[in-house]
């Protein structure tokens, strides 16, 4: 026996998910059941959930702060200058 069931996203996303799906010759109803299989099978989400890259972390976006607070002279740039690598590969070891 079958079930219907009902999937709602925006229309960019779904224009996306067809166009990809397209490609490898899939349909929607195809991929859903595949991944449903998948996650019953494995006992997990079967792919890795990764953050997307243009969001950056916590960490990141201080450190963009403070480099930009630097250029604009609003904190002191006491960071180290090396001409060559050799000579920051120096620093970092001793």
């Amino acid at each position: 026996m079958t079930k219907t069931l009902t999937v709602r996203m925006d229309s960019e996303l779904s224009a996306q998910l067809s166009a990809c799906l397209d490609a490898l010759g899939l349909t929607a109803n195809a991929y859903f059941v595949m991944a449903a299989k998948q996650l019953v099978s494995q006992g997990r989400v079967p792919f890795e959930l990764i953050v997307p890259t243009d969001v950056p972390t916590e960490e990141t976006r201080a450190a963009l702060v403070l480099a930009q607070a630097k250029e604009l002279g609003i904190v002191s740039d006491d960071s180290p200058r090396f001409d060559t690598a050799e000579a920051a590969m120096a620093y970092l070891e001793s």
